[in-house]
């Protein structure tokens, strides 16, 4: 069973890792997208939420003080969904359902983090 649990810690830490990645390589399209959704300023908390989502990441794949990088990746998982995935704003159909996707993703992943 530990294999098993490793194997999706692992596989449960790969997503955000390559999320940080990206927050912290293209700072520029990531800082106009937060900004178009009212997160300012943009470029810094793309950088902070960038080093918040890969110091969790490793805690919890390397299994040290796991519950802290738990706590970071579910506080930005929740404020991704409230702040970025915002699906009560928008009027148009196919844009709304779009973000209603995304907000319940960040929903379901910041959930999956009680249970790690």
């Amino acid at each position: 069973m530990d294999v098993v649990f490793l194997i999706g810690r692992i596989l449960f830490v790969a997503l955000f890792l390559s999320s940080a990645a990206g927050h912290l390589t293209d700072k520029g399209a990531m800082a106009g997208y937060a900004e178009s959704r009212g997160v300012r300023p943009g470029r810094p908390m793309v950088l902070l939420s960038g080093l918040q989502i890969l110091v969790g990441a490793l805690s919890v794949l390397l299994g040290v003080w796991m519950d802290v990088g738990a706590i970071l990746l579910g506080l930005f998982t929740l404020l991704t969904a409230v702040l970025m995935h915002a699906f009560w704003r928008e009027k148009e159909p196919m844009t709304r359902q779009q973000e209603m996707v995304q907000f319940t993703k960040d929903i379901a992943l910041g959930r999956v983090r009680w249970s790690v």
